[in-house]
């Protein structure tokens, strides 16, 4: 399926906006009602939550947007801002769950009205929930880099709220007050590890890291097929994503007596094929006789200037 474009994507961000502010208003319930520093950490998680949600929309917003004369290639990679943008704001969010963790385990309390409070925070989880899939759903159906971190993010958000649940369980079982803060330390370093996850996602969009290699397969599949039937050779193979879109560029050697309009009707044919393999994506492709050596190099530093003819 061909990704959708960022306005039509913006309706999913839009929602999550909404579950954000249901959560937060949950959990802040939830902490007022039993003074738990473990809500109070969950709660805090959702407020980054509906920042994320608000990025998120930004960022498809602008990711929407058509190419123009300052950006051939499009606005598409705006995605991975706002992923890098919400990996930092849940490393932020951890550093104060930790730290109010920190003081409440130095101090402990004891929780009030735990019962009530539970009851609360599970409700706010099950919306996480809900929300979580749909956001995952839509980002693996539309390949949105956005999408698919909103949802990790909420997903998270979920075990975090299961985790507090089962800790202010045990502190009300047990009485023992540490175990509270101590959940909540947990919670923090979960989120620390999602949100690496993330700038490391983030990072390596804005690099242009190649495409998986599930994409590259799909590729060199096509291309061994054109190697049989037509004889013909590829070198310079290159592939790039930015966010929903991805890129494919290919030299294609021929025969130096093929007429440019058989070498024009190669190139379609295979830009369409390698499309199809990939369900959506720009091919760029370089056509050169086989003869002439000069049409090995590939333009990337190599020992002789050149690669192996494949």
């Amino acid at each position: 399926m061909r990704p959708r474009t960022g306005i039509a994507l913006t309706r999913f961000a839009l929602l999550s906006m909404a579950a954000a502010l249901v959560t937060i208003a949950l959990k802040a319930t939830a902490f007022a009602i039993t003074g738990s520093v473990g809500l109070l950490s969950d709660a805090l998680e959702s407020g980054v939550n509906l920042v994320a949600a608000v990025g998120a929309f930004v960022a498809l917003t602008i990711a929407a947007r058509p190419a123009d004369e300052r950006h051939h290639y499009g606005h598409s990679k705006a995605e991975y801002f706002s992923a890098g943008v919400e990996g930092m704001m849940i490393l932020v969010a951890a550093t104060g769950i930790v730290a109010s963790a920190t003081a409440r385990f130095l101090h402990p309390q004891a929780l009030d009205n735990v019962g009530p409070g539970l009851a609360v925070s599970i409700v706010a989880a099950a919306v996480n929930g809900a929300m979580a899939r749909v956001l995952l759903r839509a980002g693996r159906r539309h390949r949105s880099i956005t999408l698919t971190a909103d949802g990790r993010h909420l997903m998270t958000d979920v075990w975090t709220s299961a985790g507090v649940v089962v800790g202010v369980a045990a502190v009300a079982v047990t009485g023992w007050e540490r175990m509270d803060p101590l959940v909540a330390m947990a919670v923090g370093v979960n989120i620390v590890v999602t949100g690496a996850q993330l700038l490391r996602r983030s990072i390596g969009g804005l690099m242009d890291t190649a495409l998986s290699e599930t994409d590259r397969q799909a590729i060199e599949a096509v291309l061994d097929r054109y190697r049989e039937v037509e004889g013909v050779r590829f070198h310079a193979l290159r592939t790039r994503e930015a966010g929903a879109r991805r890129f494919v560029s290919v030299h294609v050697l021929v025969p130096g007596a093929w007429t440019v309009q058989a070498g024009h009707d190669l190139l379609e044919r295979l830009e369409a094929d390698v499309d199809a393999a990939l369900g959506g994506v720009a091919v760029f492709t370089h056509l050169e006789p086989v003869e002439d050596p000069a049409s090995w190099a590939d333009g990337r530093d190599h020992p002789e200037g050149r690669l192996p003819r494949p």
